[in-house]
């Protein structure tokens, strides 16, 4: 019996409720041995964490309306909700970034207790966890080409920046004893500013998508490969693809011998059409303009 081809989007909401289940855990268990362990870095770790359950459903959410088939209103089908739903998960991490670095600062200004060992055993675990779930992340995000789930997955990737921070800040605040109890503080503003630089670095992408930019020209060379390999067509004038959500669309223009018929010239469109369909490219739909070849 064939494999039942699965939907990229079934593939990205299965690894988003894997994320937002150990997160959900991570953020009870960073919270609590910060506040016991006298740690700053590991709440604003959970708070961190916290916006990690939020813009993971909030992925969850625009994969299920990316799923829809096209429908009347949707011709081209509601793949634009995985682009849109990128650029929020950056400015989610935005504004997580700003809001770790300003609570770090007011905890700089603000004399506390020494960061309990215990706290970096935790971390460690923490590190690990989420460095894990991001290359599984972003290696599903890499199959189905999603620059939603790449978003998220770079948002496990900040979590476990963040940790990397807190825990070498309380290792400095152990070693050098009295007079650094912020350290960790300053480990977490550090981290903030990391975590900023990611969230710009992914809203890029979501950004191109939505307004149509042509993806790689590797992409688009491949389309005109696979085009003039129909024997029938003599030259590739023009070759525009656009990609809609985990799919692409392509806009082909094709010479053919200008002394054919229209039906044969149908004929050699639909070829052309057919053999992109068929490809591993993940095109969803071909529109073909015949020229004449003279």
């Amino acid at each position: 019996m064939a494999a039942i081809d699965v939907h990229p989007s079934v593939k990205a909401i299965r690894t988003t409720q894997i994320g937002i289940g150990i997160s959900i855990a991570l953020i009870f268990m960073k919270a609590i041995a910060g506040h016991l362990g006298h740690s700053y870095a590991l709440i604003a770790d959970a708070t961190e964490t916290g916006a990690d359950v939020f813009s993971s459903t909030l992925l969850w959410i625009g994969l299920k309306i990316a799923m829809k088939p096209a429908d009347r209103e949707h011709p081209y089908g509601h793949g634009k909700a995985e682009p849109i739903v990128s650029i929020i998960i950056s400015f989610f991490l935005m504004g997580a970034a700003v809001w770790i670095a300003w609570h770090a600062i007011e905890f700089v200004r603000t004399p506390h207790d020494m960061p309990k060992r215990f706290t970096l055993y935790i971390l460690l675990g923490v590190i690990i966890i989420k460095e894990g779930m991001f290359r599984y992340v972003l290696n599903i995000a890499n199959q189905i080409g999603s620059n939603a789930v790449k978003a998220d997955a770079y948002h496990h990737r900040s979590d476990a920046i963040t940790s990397i921070a807190a825990f070498i800040g309380i290792v400095i605040a152990l070693i050098a004893g009295k007079g650094y109890e912020g350290a960790d503080d300053w480990a977490a503003l550090l981290a903030s500013g990391i975590v900023f630089y990611n969230a710009i670095q992914l809203l890029r992408p979501g950004l191109a998508e939505i307004m149509d930019t042509a993806p790689s020209g590797e992409i688009v060379d491949q389309v005109r490969e696979l085009a003039a390999e129909v024997k029938e067509v003599k030259f590739i004038e023009k070759c525009y693809v656009r990609k809609m959500g985990f799919d692409y669309f392509v806009d082909l223009h094709i010479q053919v011998d200008q002394n054919l018929s229209v039906a044969e010239g149908h004929r050699i469109a639909h070829l052309v059409k057919d053999k992109l369909l068929e490809s591993t490219l993940s095109i969803k739909d071909v529109l073909i303009h015949i020229e004449p070849f003279s």
